[in-house]
């Protein structure tokens, strides 16, 4: 018999006053904006490495209006290391539109939070509950993880049907009241007693009414997603530094991979910066002085690095021509700690010019 509501919103809450966490960044004074900064760097990322993200993003960007007045290069350059871009110009987008569209202030309806970019239904539902109480429902990853056991839910959960089942299961067994302790105690409870790899179902609460333990199946669920093989993309690209010590660096176009990020030219640069015209691989390569390799998503990348010839700004030499412009510019070894730059560029650029982090 599968447990009630009330039952498990009271055993989870229970929970929640022993082992819940408390002491977050952004559980003091839990505003809207604070809220929904710590929620979207927790997408794709542990809380112990968003932490010290949260505290300088916050120092640097204490209110929506900060963010939304800021340079999107300033909250891109506070992203770093963080991954997932879209998250941060997203982030930049949304801060625009509530102050332009909703006067500073964050919706308190699910259907106008998910109108602002970058807000899911989770993530709305997080803002709501956690930053004004409403009986709101989420579901995370750890939220994800905690159902799919308890429930025995069949599938991987980045299938509609799967992931609508997880929905009307939340939706069902979340709390009017007491909201904002239930959804952190539930996202607690996942990255905790019910964590992914090495689950503690003897402590956890749950244990007696959750069908993966009673079968012994906890590790078979929540089911994974179907394999499958990721391509490897090769990049070509090169280091370009003029007599003036200043390296050469464009800026990708403001979506899809790296988005608004400052990286090494490459051959066969889109249109935006087709300003660097060598006249073949040859021409522009002196040797080969390193290897980027980079896993994304949906494909790894590896990416042979070049020196090219030294010429001077906006003159031509072996077919080259180097044009400043929005999308391409010499910058100084020294500035490139105040740059958004990828973390394996970064990297890169960090260690051949030896500046410390």
């Amino acid at each position: 018999m599968l447990i009630t509501p009330e039952s498990f919103a009271a055993k989870i809450l229970a929970f929640y006053q022993t082992h819940g966490r408390k002491d977050l960044p952004w559980q003091k004074n839990p505003t809207a904006y604070r809220v929904w900064v710590s929620e979207v760097m927790l997408q794709q990322t542990q809380v112990k490495t968003v932490i010290p993200y949260y505290q300088k993003f916050m120092r640097s960007f204490p209110t929506i209006k900060a963010l939304a007045n800021a340079p999107l290069d300033d909250v891109l350059h506070h992203w770093q290391g963080l991954g997932y871009y879209s998250r941060a110009r997203n982030l930049h987008q949304c801060a625009q539109k509530v102050m332009t569209e909703f006067n500073g202030r964050f919706p308190k309806t699910l259907a106008q939070m998910e109108s602002l970019p970058g807000i899911g239904r989770s993530t709305a539902g997080a803002i709501l509950s956690l930053a004004m109480n409403r009986p709101t429902p989420i579901l995370d990853g750890n939220v994800k993880r905690v159902l799919a056991r308890v429930f025995m839910v069949d599938g991987w959960y980045g299938q509609s049907a799967v992931n609508k089942h997880l929905w009307d299961l939340t939706s069902r067994y979340t709390p009017q009241e007491n909201t904002a302790n239930f959804n952190q105690a539930m996202m607690d409870l996942g990255a905790s007693f019910c964590s992914r790899s090495k689950p503690q179902c003897e402590q956890c609460p749950l244990a007696i009414d959750c069908l993966a333990y009673i079968h012994g199946k906890t590790a078979e669920y929540p089911h994974k997603k179907p394999k499958k093989t990721i391509p490897t993309k090769q990049a070509k690209m090169y280091l370009q530094i003029n007599p003036r010590q200043q390296v050469l660096l464009v800026k990708r176009p403001p979506t899809g991979i790296w988005g608004g990020l400052w990286t090494l030219p490459q051959f066969s640069q889109p249109s935006s910066i087709d300003s660097v015209k060598p006249q073949s691989d040859d021409t522009m390569c002196e040797n080969l002085i390193d290897e980027i390799k980079h896993t994304f998503t949906h494909f790894h990348l590896h990416a042979q690095v070049y020196t090219a010839p030294k010429v001077p700004t906006g003159q031509s030499a072996n077919g080259w021509t180097i044009e400043e412009t929005s999308q391409q510019k010499w910058h100084n070894i020294n500035e490139l700690k105040r740059l958004a730059l990828p973390t394996p560029i970064k990297k890169f650029l960090f260690r051949y010019f030896q500046i410390n982090e």
